[in-house]
């Protein structure tokens, strides 16, 4: 919370009201008499009052943003809306009838809330203003200054201020639980899936975190630093060893997607998978195009998927964002035995033919078709090409459909 700077308007009607009272004092040298005194007099004590808002205390207002849900770096879901509350003292004693507050929620790349109201002072120069935001889509906001503004009781002059509260959230995208994938084993290639799997649990030397100490915990796994800190036993937590690697691939090209809620739902299902493999304890590893670059997380630990969490943030469908080109550069992708799953809409001989040579590499080939097809007859044509050729595809229409899908019903 700052200060307001102060700011001073002059503007027609100061100018009319200074003219007035110029014209009243000729009137009184000039003209004479009861009529142009009182004149004068009523003219003189209204240029006071309106001259004395300017120093109303508005311009040094203070204030504080209250968020609910969003205070102690707490992150928001799709489609929440979020209550907001905003307290303003004004210092000083020169009485004010109301005050209007703007707050501005900008979100990044996107289009900007205004809320505004209205509050009467209490006897101590307060007020609150509160206020309820739409549901927010996926993506960073940010909060910047509230003005706060009053008027005198004719209002003629209007005099503000501004509090600096600046404030950044993030929304993520949708998600939903995925209690099971059925066919997961079955995707990793051969006798090294198994041990894969057997060895997903065993700790690396990699430090993930710090958590609570459990009674055995060795001495060489304490973390000392943390326990002085606290005053409480702290123990290192490791990052899980995962050998099955999943790699997600998320299909940003603009033509392949009808609308934007096509998008959001491809966005989501990533989400979703991202969600999965966390509390399956596995490696996984990100690919986008967009802007002619690729971005990608090789796979990894709870750092990777943190990553990978904030591009979902952020990713925009974008003109230059064919997945294609970037699957063909084996470097970014897992070695033998690891599972490339793609996100994306789009169907047809070239897909085919990539995930098929992505088969033949050494890796398995797994396509969640983001799919809008009303017609059964092509949805079936597609999924049976993909089967033909040994690659699992998946049909997803709505985002709550996804459990139900991979829970039993892979092709």
């Amino acid at each position: 919370m700052q200060r307001a700077p102060r700011t001073i308007r002059w503007s027609a009607k100061a100018w009319g009201l200074a003219l007035c009272l110029i014209s009243c004092l000729f009137f009184v040298a000039f003209q004479g008499g009861k009529l142009s005194l009182m004149l004068l007099i009523i003219i003189s004590c209204l240029s006071v009052y309106l001259l004395m808002g300017r120093w109303s205390g508005i311009s040094s207002a203070r204030g504080r943003r209250e968020i609910g849900g969003v205070a102690g770096g707490a992150m928001l879901q799709s489609g929440s809306a979020i209550k907001a509350n905003i307290h303003v003292d004004i210092p000083g004693f020169w009485p004010i009838p109301y005050v209007t507050v703007k707050d501005k929620l900008t979100k990044l790349g996107g289009e900007t809330h205004v809320f505004e109201g209205t509050f009467v002072p209490d006897w101590k120069r307060r007020g609150e203003l509160t206020y309820v935001t739409p549901p927010l889509a996926r993506g960073v906001y940010k909060y910047e200054a509230v003005e706060c503004a009053t008027q005198d009781i004719f209002g003629l002059f209007e005099h503000g201020g501004v509090i600096s509260m600046p404030l950044s959230f993030s929304v993520l995208p949708r998600t939903v639980a995925i209690p099971e994938w059925r066919q997961l084993r079955t995707l990793f290639k051969g006798n090294h899936q198994q041990s894969s799997v057997n060895g997903s649990h065993r700790e690396t030397t990699q430090i993930n975190g710090v958590r609570e100490y459990i009674y055995g915990d060795r001495l060489a796994k304490v973390h000392w630093r943390a326990t002085a800190r606290t005053g409480h036993w702290k123990s290192k937590e490791f990052e899980r060893e995962s050998l099955p690697k999943l790699t997600i691939v998320l299909d940003r090209q603009t033509t392949s997607y009808r609308s934007g809620e096509q998008f959001e739902l491809a966005v989501s299902v990533a989400a979703s998978i991202v969600q999965f493999a966390a509390t399956r304890s596995m490696s996984v590893g990100f690919l986008s195009v967009g802007g002619g670059k690729a971005y990608a997380e090789t796979p990894g630990g709870h750092e990777t998927r943190r990553r990978i969490e904030q591009h979902l943030i952020e990713v925009q469908p974008d003109a230059n964002g064919d997945p294609t080109r970037a699957l063909r550069d084996r470097s970014r992708l897992p070695a033998s035995g690891g599972l490339v799953v793609l996100v994306s809409p789009q169907r047809g001989e070239a897909v085919l033919k990539l995930l098929k040579w992505l088969d033949l590499g050494g890796l398995s080939a797994c396509h969640l078709w983001i799919n809008q097809e009303t017609n059964a007859k092509h949805r079936d044509d597609w999924t049976a090409a993909l089967r033909s050729v040994g690659v699992a595809a998946y049909g997803v229409q709505r985002l709550e459909e996804l459990p139900l899908v991979l829970g039993g019903k892979g092709l």
